[in-house]
Order: C-alpha cells, then sequence, then structure tokens
C-alpha cells in the first residue's frame, strides 16, 4: 500500500491516453491533478465531441490535446495512463516503452492503492448483474463500493475506502488485459461464464481466455476464485489457482428474485458464493436479493402495451448473451431483434436457438444479413421463426409490433456491438425504450 499523498507523481508529466465521450478517463485525470501531476489528456475526438467530458475537468489545471494522438505526447511523459480500449500493441503504446516510459491503468492505479479486500468480477455474460448484486448483498452487511466496468470510477474515493470496507468491481477482458503490468490480482476473483466476444480485438478464444485469467493469475494462497460449475471451460480453471477455489451453479437452491430466466439465479448464486467468503448469512444475501430491481439495458422490462412485454437487453453485445436472454422466455414467445456492429464472433450458435426458440427473429445493422441467412439455413420449411430484415432499430421495433400478440414477447438482445449506428449500448438500449415509448 502506498501512502495516499501520492507524492509519487506530484510535478511528474502524466499523460492520459483517452478522455471518451462519455467520461471513462475523467476520474483518473481529476485524481493525478489532485495528486500535483502535470496533466496532459490524448484524446482522438475533438473538442466538439467531448463537450460533456471537458466540463468535468473544470477548474483543474489540465493540458488537453484534442483531435488526434500525438507520439511526443506518449514517449515524452513519466507515466502513461492507457484506455484498456487501446490494445497492447498499439503503435503508440510501442513508442512509449521503447522511450522507458511506465504504462498503467485506472484500475491498476486504483488496486495497487485500495486499502479494502477487492471483488473482482468477470466472464463472458452476467458480469454486470453479478456484481450489482454481490454489492447488493455484501452491503447490507458492511460499507461496499461497487465500480470499475460498470461505469464508476473508485479512484477518487480512496481516502473514504477503509480497510473493513469492500470493494466490487466489474473488470472487462480489456482491463484485466493491462493487469500484468500492475503483477497482482484481486483478492477474490469470480468468473461468471466464457463465450466466444471481443475476438475482433483478442483475435482468438485462446488469447480471450488468457487476458480474463489474469483476475486470479496472481493471487496467493490466502486469495479465492469462484468458478461456474456449469461451464466446462473456467470450470477447468481450477487446477491453476494459487489460492482456495470455490464453485457456484444454477442448479443449487433457487433465490426469489424480480429477474427472469436460470441464467440470473446462476448470477445470483455466483453473487452469494462471493458473499459467502465474508460471513453472510443465506437469509441475509435471500433477502437482498429480492429487492434487487437489475440494471438499465440488462433485461429490463420497459413496459407491456396490449399484452405484449417489451424487454431491453441492449447489454447483450455477444451471441453468447442473446442466446442466454432467449433461454429466459418460453419457446416461441418472443421477438427478437439482432444485429449490429460485427466484432468478428460467429453466429452459428445463436441461430440455430433462435431457429429453435423464437417466433420471429427481426434483423438490423451490419451484421444483419448474415444473422438473417444463418437463421433462414437452419430453420424447418414454412415453420417459425419468421425472418425480417430492417436496416435500424426504428424500424426493426415497427416489424416486431406488427409480428406480436398479447402474450409474446419483444426482446431487444442484439447479440452485438452498438458502433455501426450508435455511441454504445446505453444509447441503443435508450433509443429502444423511447421508441416502444411511442409505439
Amino acid at each position: 500500500m502506498t501512502q495516499s499523498t501520492e507524492d509519487k507523481w506530484r510535478d511528474q508529466r502524466v499523460t492520459v491516453m483517452g478522455l471518451g465521450r462519455f467520461g471513462g478517463g475523467i476520474g483518473v485525470t481529476r485524481w493525478l491533478a489532485r495528486q500535483g501531476a502535470a496533466v496532459t489528456v490524448s484524446d482522438q475526438a475533438g473538442r466538439e465531441e467531448l463537450v460533456e467530458s471537458i466540463s468535468a475537468l473544470d477548474g483543474l489545471d489540465v493540458r488537453l490535446h484534442l483531435g488526434g494522438h500525438h507520439e511526443s505526447d506518449m514517449t515524452g511523459c513519466d507515466l502513461l495512463v492507457v484506455n484498456p480500449a487501446v490494445p497492447l500493441d498499439s503503435a503508440y503504446l510501442v513508442a512509449a516503452r521503447k522511450a522507458g516510459v511506465e504504462l498503467t491503468t485506472e484500475i491498476n492505479l486504483f488496486l495497487g492503492r485500495c486499502r479494502a479486500p477487492v471483488v473482482a468480477i468477470t466472464g463472458s455474460a452476467g458480469k454486470s448483474t453479478t456484481a450489482a448484486m454481490t454489492g447488493a448483498i455484501l452491503a447490507s452487511q458492511r460499507p461496499t463500493h461497487v465500480g470499475g466496468n460498470i461505469g464508476v470510477s473508485l479512484l477518487e474515493q480512496l481516502e473514504e475506502i477503509a480497510p473493513d470496507h469492500i470493494v466490487v468491481l466489474e473488470l472487462s477482458s480489456f482491463q484485466l488485459s493491462y493487469l500484468p503490468l500492475l503483477g497482482r490480482s484481486p483478492h477474490m476473483a469470480v468468473v461468471t461464464n466464457l463465450y466466444a466476444n471481443h475476438l475482433d480485438r483478442h483475435g482468438s478464444m485462446a488469447e480471450y481466455a488468457d487476458a480474463k485469467k489474469n483476475i486470479f493469475r496472481f493471487q496467493g494462497a490466502d486469495d479465492v476464485l469462484v468458478l461456474n460449475r456449469n461451464d466446462a471451460i473456467t470450470a477447468s480453471w481450477q487446477g491453476q489457482a494459487r489460492g482456495k477455489v470455490r464453485f457456484f451453479s444454477a442448479d443449487e437452491k433457487c433465490f426469489q428474485l424480480k429477474l427472469p430466466g436460470m441464467y440470473n439465479q446462476a448470477n445470483a448464486q455466483a453473487a452469494w458464493v462471493a458473499a459467502r467468503q465474508f460471513g453472510v448469512e443465506r437469509a441475509a444475501a435471500a433477502e437482498a436479493l429480492a429487492g434487487f430491481a437489475g440494471l438499465p439495458h440488462r433485461l429490463q422490462l420497459v413496459c407491456e402495451r396490449s399484452g405484449v412485454r417489451y424487454f431491453n437487453d441492449s447489454k447483450s453485445t455477444a451471441p453468447a448473451e442473446a442466446i442466454v436472454a432467449l433461454n429466459g422466455f418460453p419457446p416461441r414467445s418472443v421477438i427478437a431483434i439482432v444485429g449490429g456492429y460485427d466484432k468478428g464472433v460467429g453466429f452459428g450458435d445463436l441461430c440455430l436457438v433462435m431457429a429453435a426458440r423464437a417466433k420471429a427473429v427481426v434483423t438490423m445493422g451490419q451484421t444483419g444479413e448474415e444473422i438473417a441467412r444463418g437463421v433462414g439455413a437452419v430453420r424447418l420449411e414454412g415453420q417459425a421463426p419468421k425472418v425480417v430484415k430492417a436496416l435500424a432499430l426504428a424500424a426493426a421495433v415497427r416489424d416486431a409490433r406488427n409480428l406480436a400478440v398479447p402474450g409474446d414477447v419483444v426482446l431487444l438482445s442484439p447479440a452485438c456491438a452498438s458502433l455501426d449506428q450508435f455511441k454504445n449500448y446505453e444509447e441503443r438500449g435508450e433509443t429502444f425504450v423511447r421508441l416502444v415509448g411511442e409505439l
């Protein structure tokens, strides 16, 4: 644990690579500036695209280099704080390493300084909900802070986080890719599952899995790894753990939840196993979980209209996540809206599940044509699901409404990233909610 006053960075030159349209670099920029560092923020986007993020830095002595990166900002500093979205093999990072610049990320800075035990949660599906559930259970017993990839920076709260508190972090594969720079893993690591995702970044399932393993790779004998007994890939990691291993399973005694689907039971079981390591009784966990209403854009019930329920699952950015959502509803009751930005992940399994379970499939976006062909190739002649191709979300919502009858579900679970038509999955989900409200 370093001292709370970061004298190490006082008057040091620090470049933050990536402020972000939605403020991903705000917390670390403010924290470093308040430690007395001479901070430069570099971002590919221009000032007009970063208005809200820039306004969050008002009053701080920070230099802004916007509209493109300059290698001199990366090589002429003492510390380079990298946005995890930047690949490790970026030419800028290669140049920084050659210049002897220290590289880190916001999460690494936090993990290296946090005085409280950290529960870190990753996986291909369910990690946000599991992190929120874990936080809800633990918060019923002691002060708990939830952040990381779930959208909240905890770096500025370091002084408020005491040793007897607990921190729950959702960590993505991008964030975990940079953990070897720190050489430390959280005290407790939870892996919900592993399915193909982000192969456009990682290149292969093996590389994707390797990034995920950083969540426990540097653990010691007193640390804990929580694995899914029903996920063959991650369950096999038991033998690679240095610390204690605990398992969870959706087959355990069910919790009473507001959220549908056995996958949310799996999320709840993972949260319970993590909380149990801190002495939480099952009754307390059950009470906290019974009141958990879920997260926006994660199988969020938008409304029921004319007997049709509309669900916003815009956070579904991989086929495996859409499969999980589809399996949460009765067969032939779902009109599925799918498609978006192509991340290089195949849709074969998703097309099989939609052909077997969906009432209709409405495709959209960059991958819409591929998914429509895939469902058409595997469905039985003359049988459900009907496949409709829409170019954009507005048309997809209208088509889905026209296909639905009372008792049906219209499910936005795109199985793809949103970058072909939206800034991020939140904007896509918010647009869906607005469009449904206008029906």
